[in-house]
């Protein structure tokens, strides 16, 4: 059994795209509330609005071990329930959808390392005046990086083909 809390951040635009996202992030917890269902898990859905893409997150209790089974290794189960759940939101919108889903936090804690990851690079490159050339990463993973590197006040740009597509941090 799930509970399903919803917040909503202000309406930075429109109230029509307002309320599109808010239909996604419904669409999305009746989905995921069956999927939990059916693996018999137990988990809260909280439904939020971030900038222009629907949020939902799975939250467990004590049983965040259960959910782990969700995220899988390295969050590969996680990216594979994503894109079902935007999936679903498009088989009932006819619309593309950005939505973005986070199980037991495992999206929030890896958003904090990449965080570091890119200010890092940006030290690193700062200090060397050499490019700074990262690992390969999924576009969420590089997304993070990108914005973390324009906060530490350097320009990055993304390089190769996926699956190993990276970032490279640029120096001044």
């Amino acid at each position: 059994m799930s509970d399903v809390n919803t917040t909503t951040a202000p309406d930075n635009g429109s109230a029509a795209t307002l309320n599109r996202l808010e239909q996604e992030g419904d669409i999305a917890a009746d989905y995921l509330e069956g999927l939990l269902d059916i693996a018999d898990l137990d988990g809260d859905i909280d439904m939020d609005v971030e900038g222009e893409r629907a949020s939902v997150s799975i939250i467990g209790d004590d049983g965040t071990r259960d959910l782990n089974k969700l995220v899988g290794r390295d969050g590969e189960v996680l990216e594979a329930l994503q894109e079902l759940t935007r999936l679903a939101v498009h088989r009932e919108t006819g619309e593309r959808s950005r939505l973005m889903l986070d199980i037991a936090g495992f999206r929030a804690r890896k958003r904090a390392e990449l965080a570091q990851l890119g200010a890092k690079a940006a030290a690193e490159a700062k200090a060397s005046g050499e490019p700074v050339k990262l690992d390969p990463m999924t576009p969420f993973e590089r997304k993070v990086v990108h914005d973390a590197v324009a906060a530490a006040g350097l320009r990055s740009e993304s390089e190769g083909e996926e699956p190993q597509r990276r970032v490279v941090v640029l120096p001044v």
